[in-house]
């Protein structure tokens, strides 16, 4: 059983929903952004979704691009981001880290070192998301094989015929994007999200997490309360890049934690 697995049997145990944060890495720098990702358990993030920047991040609205590009000016790699997992995992063995990004890096790294390397810094899952279904040989299928899970994104325009070739090799949650379009671009609305992930729960055992267009703590609990959690990230980044204080980002969070596992 995977970290991603236990978490959500334990979630289920409780009757509670999931809460998950996304943060860049390095963003604004790596000092903060590790001080950042340590704080994020104890503000109540039942799983952290750890960006790896990348100079053309295709699916990001303009408040990641930001962060990705902070991160990059400060000299942020591949191998700082695995090294901000293995900073973690030496106080916390137990909260599920998912790498999200785009595929070129790990491309550069070469397939089998970086998952011999991301295994080996404690990350537990991959969110890639330029890899469609049909490109699986390419790294979907290596990682799971290495004991990682692969997590797919399904939107609004997934439909009843592409959803199984979606599913297919997906493991530890489906990503749920309630919105058309890129990151921070709309208010997710719960009316329209709870028939799609009624369709999704149809066709699958996995849990689907709900993300994109959810920005306040009543947001987080409307949403948790027709899936089976809620990811928040241009939220957090925006108060990241407006330069607010380790703490005062980490309560946001909490804020945002206790309104989803209000659901």
């Amino acid at each position: 059983m995977s970290r991603i697995d236990a978490k959500f049997a334990e979630l289920r145990d409780a009757n509670k929903k999931a809460f998950v944060a996304y943060v860049m890495a390095g963003d604004p720098d790596f000092e903060t952004s590790l001080n950042i990702v340590k704080g994020l358990p104890a503000a109540g993030v039942d799983i952290i979704e750890l960006g790896l920047p990348f100079t053309d991040p295709m699916a990001d609205g303009p408040t990641i691009q930001l962060a990705g590009q902070r991160a990059l000016e400060h000299g942020m790699t591949l191998e700082q981001t695995l090294q901000i997992a293995r900073e973690l995992r030496k106080t916390d063995d137990r909260t599920p880290i998912v790498l999200m990004g785009y595929y070129n890096p790990i491309y550069s790294r070469g397939v089998d070192q970086f998952l011999s390397d991301a295994k080996a810094a404690g990350i537990d899952g991959l969110i890639i998301v330029d890899l469609p279904p049909e490109e699986d040989d390419e790294l979907c299928l290596p990682a799971q094989k290495a004991g990682l899970n692969f997590i797919r994104l399904a939107t609004p325009t997934t439909d009843d015929k592409r959803l199984p070739k979606v599913l297919q090799n997906t493991s530890g949650f489906v990503y749920y994007v309630s919105i058309t379009g890129i990151t921070g671009a709309a208010a997710a609305q719960a009316a329209d999200v709870a028939p799609e992930v009624a369709r999704i729960k149809s066709a699958t055992d996995l849990p689907v997490i709900v993300g994109f267009g959810v920005r306040t703590p009543e947001t987080a609990k409307d949403i948790a309360g027709v899936a089976d959690g809620t990811v928040v990230g241009s939220a957090i980044v925006e108060k990241i890049g407006a330069g607010e204080s380790v703490e005062d980002v980490l309560a946001f969070v909490k804020s945002l934690a206790d309104g989803a596992h209000s659901a």
